[in-house]
């Protein structure tokens, strides 16, 4: 059965009125859970273990005890032990890979005195203490693990704690091998709304974090959103979306490979195609199909490719950054002769993979960047998790008599103007004494 991935050109008259259709429409299903959740991050304050132990029992029917709950260094070496040598070789190399690209973003210290002789700056510090939410079961992606923890790593973040649920009493292996080769050695078995819940008020066997990062299902995004402010969260994460611009000088079947590599993450997950050639798009459906039918997770990625896909031709590919700059995609793959000169007109994308050689695939895994990156149109506003995210800046401010003298009475006119008399004060009886 053909997929039926729909399909827009700007020749035609109606295509800003669909074009702004299509990037408007929701792919998620509001689901309220806001009421659920709230019950369970006030129970975990009051009652905390045993409120943990409860929601546990109850949704991942695994019993838990203070002794129990935490990931054991013995159950980490059996993990390790467990996972295919071949595949820890690539999580290594992975590993080092994104330690080596993160170290470079490293902020340094500023420090100067200023023509009035007051002496400003500014200073970074790690977060002290970070919480690490990663989905449970079999399903559970090590990449992620190593995407969020080695920053935190790199930044200097004293405490890593990690939760991460175990239906049945099962574990992923090649995750709790991922938090070892990411330094993280601080590992619970619990999750949803309730492992949340944990990280921010803290409980007799968790101490509270300052920072809670990860994705989740809509529990734990609504969770996240209900404990910020107590501690500060990362952005909360959609669908995953790829955006493909790629003339007709491509392989279709690797373009049709693109596209799918993102489908077949959830049926709410987005792939689109640009291109100025409308044979090529032609082409990249019929293989598509063809791609489709080799792949084991077919069944969503044909969902996500119909309700959510898109394939734009449009006149020429000088029209594409004002397309792509509108989507804002969360990937952004310039298949194209010259991708560099393409890249420096767009302004929204959250990660760009520059030419016919490098998949958006190799982004998640092995390039070195970050594979966290703001979905749902926020690339406009936000970027991809960095170094920076695990520490905070302060500014540093020094004056003596003479530079205070320079800069303190029109600090003093300002705040009268406001209205705001102690803060005049606060300079004048300084400067009126000098």
């Amino acid at each position: 059965m053909s997929v039926n991935i729909r399909r827009l050109t700007t020749r035609d008259h109606r295509f800003p009125e669909m074009f702004a259709g299509f990037v408007a429409a929701k792919r998620e299903a509001a689901t309220d859970v806001s009421g659920g959740v709230a019950k369970i991050l006030a129970d975990v304050r009051k009652r905390g273990d045993g409120a943990l132990f409860d929601y546990t029992k109850k949704f991942d029917n695994i019993g838990l005890t203070r002794e129990t709950m935490s990931v054991a260094p013995s159950e980490i070496d059996a993990a390790v032990m467990a996972c295919n040598p071949k595949t820890l070789d690539a999580l290594r190399l992975a590993a080092a890979r994104i330690r080596a690209f993160h170290e470079r973003q490293r902020p340094q210290d500023d420090h100067f005195v200023d023509a009035a002789g007051v002496e400003l700056g500014s200073r970074w510090t790690p977060l002290a203490a970070v919480g690490l939410y990663v989905p449970g079961g079999t399903a559970a992606y090590p990449s992620s693990v190593l995407m969020n923890a080695i920053p935190a790593q790199v930044a200097g973040v004293a405490r890593v704690v990690m939760t991460v649920p175990a239906p049945k009493g099962q574990l992923n292996p090649l995750v709790l091998a991922a938090a070892r080769e990411a330094g993280v050695h601080e590992i619970y078995k619990i999750g949803g709304a309730q492992a949340i819940g944990a990280l921010a008020y803290g409980t007799t066997s968790i101490a509270p974090v300052d920072k809670i990062m990860g994705p989740g299902n809509a529990y734990v995004a609504e969770a996240k959103r209900q404990v910020f402010g107590l501690v500060g969260i990362d952005l909360i994460a959609g669908p995953s979306e790829i955006l493909v611009v790629a003339d007709g000088r491509n392989d279709p079947h690797w373009i049709a490979a693109d596209l799918l590599s993102q489908a077949e993450h959830d049926q709410a997950a987005q792939s689109i195609l640009i291109t100025d050639d409308s044979a090529f798009a032609t082409r990249v459906g019929g293989a598509l199909n063809a791609e489709l039918e080799m792949l084991a997770r077919s069944a969503i990625a044909r969902m996500s490719l119909e309700a959510h896909g898109a394939i734009i031709i449009v006149e020429s590919l000088d029209q594409a950054p004002a397309l792509i700059d509108a989507l804002a995609p969360e990937h952004l793959e310039l298949a194209v002769e010259s991708p560099e000169a393409l890249a420096a007109r767009v302004r929204n994308a959250g990660a760009i993979f520059l030419g016919r050689m490098t998949p958006e695939a190799i982004g998640d895994y092995v390039a070195g960047t970050n594979h966290v990156l703001p979905t749902a149109r926020s690339a406009r506003f936000a970027s991809g998790l960095s170094v920076c995210d695990f520490m905070k800046r302060t500014s540093i401010v020094k004056c003596d008599a003479t530079s205070l003298a320079s800069i303190g009475g029109a600090a003093a006119v300002l705040a009268e103007a406001e209205g705001l008399g102690a803060h005049a004060r606060s300079v004048t009886i300084r400067t009126n004494r000098m």
